[in-house]
């Protein structure tokens, strides 16, 4: 697949790319040079804010280790 440069340097992505990888009006994409490969990579949106709050809610998995660890030491006293 190619695509012209426009004199202003634009380059438009073909609609069906846009919608597989959800590239919509205002959409963010990192130029990447490859040593004679440019490569247009889809930036992720907010990255630390996606994530944020994945696992809320869930206890930390040393908290419940310590947890199981104090209950078995009660029962064997």
């Amino acid at each position: 697949m190619s695509v012209t440069v426009s004199e202003k340097g634009w380059v438009v992505i073909p609609a069906d790319l846009r919608k597989k990888y959800n590239l919509r009006p205002g959409a963010e994409v990192s130029v990447v040079d490859y040593g004679g490969v440019l490569a247009l990579v889809p930036a992720m949106a907010r990255p630390v804010r996606q994530a944020a709050g994945m696992l809320k809610g869930r206890t930390s998995l040393t908290r419940a280790l310590l947890t199981e660890h104090r209950r078995e030491r009660s029962r064997g006293r």
